[in-house]
């Protein structure tokens, strides 16, 4: 089943005298269970496309469905309810409350949205028992290490059991070790619990942990490569060399 599907998806900026392309008719599908990263050097129109599927901006013409609804047809007081019941998204900061503790951090949304609180309690059991952090639910978030502040902002995505999870540079604010942990972890989200992620990274190393990767350059998609069968080390190196011929940054990979 498909659950993204972009269609000559375009995004200008500026007057008809200065036009900045930063989106310039893409179109890719995201098939149910599926890991894509998309990755470019800056201004290659990464992270405007993740706003516009998240429904944060507008496109300019082209159409992109979640499911079977056409999200570009969604009206301003509509879109908070889609991200709601259909996105679920993985900051780079985590941005978790420090006045709420771990369990109240996940479950904010459901309380916000008045469900039931022994649906509450038990979304929370199932979701933060797979995730191996029901220990530290009573803790605060400076109360944990950040591995498990990791694994709570990934809990947090999951809550509502979304269609698409929708990951901007998760790892671009850690360090090595910890960024290999919230990988490992967004890696098991894929393959146990069955969640559609979609990552923008400039990283190669974040990027062979996906299925799929795709390249931008100038708005447009540059190249497609899939995991297959390869080892995680192999599908690294023909990243790198893709990037090599994109001209991107290399000089950050972990």
């Amino acid at each position: 089943m498909k659950v993204l599907r972009l269609e000559n998806v375009k995004k200008y900026y500026g007057t008809t005298s200065n036009i900045t392309k930063a989106v310039d008719g893409i179109s890719f599908e995201v098939e149910e269970g599926e890991f894509v990263a998309i990755m470019g050097a800056s201004g290659s129109g990464k992270t405007t496309l993740l706003n516009a599927i998240s429904t944060i901006d507008h496109v300019t013409s082209g159409h992109i469905f979640v499911g079977d609804k056409d999200i570009t047809e969604l009206k301003e007081d509509e879109k908070a309810d889609f991200r709601k019941d259909n996105l679920g998204f993985i900051f780079q900061d985590f941005n978790l409350l420090d006045t709420l503790n771990i369990e109240e951090n996940i479950a904010l949304s459901l309380i916000i949205n008045g469900e039931n609180q022994n649906k509450v309690d038990e979304k929370v059991e199932s979701i933060t028992s797979k995730l191996g952090i029901q220990d530290v639910l009573k803790k605060f978030p400076y109360e944990v290490s950040g591995g498990q502040k990791q694994r709570c902002a990934c809990a947090r995505a999951l809550i509502n059991k979304p269609k698409l999870i929708l990951a901007d540079e998760p790892t671009g604010a850690l360090d090595s070790k910890s960024s290999r942990l919230l990988l490992e972890t967004m890696e098991s989200m894929n393959q146990e619990l069955k969640a559609t992620i979609l990552m923008v990274t400039h990283d190669a190393f974040s990027a062979s942990f996906c299925k799929r990767v795709l390249f931008l350059k100038d708005g447009k998609i540059f190249n497609e490569i899939i995991k297959g069968e390869k080892t995680r080390k192999e599908f690294f190196n023909e990243i790198l060399d893709v990037l090599t011929l994109l001209g991107g940054d290399v000089g950050n990979v972990k």
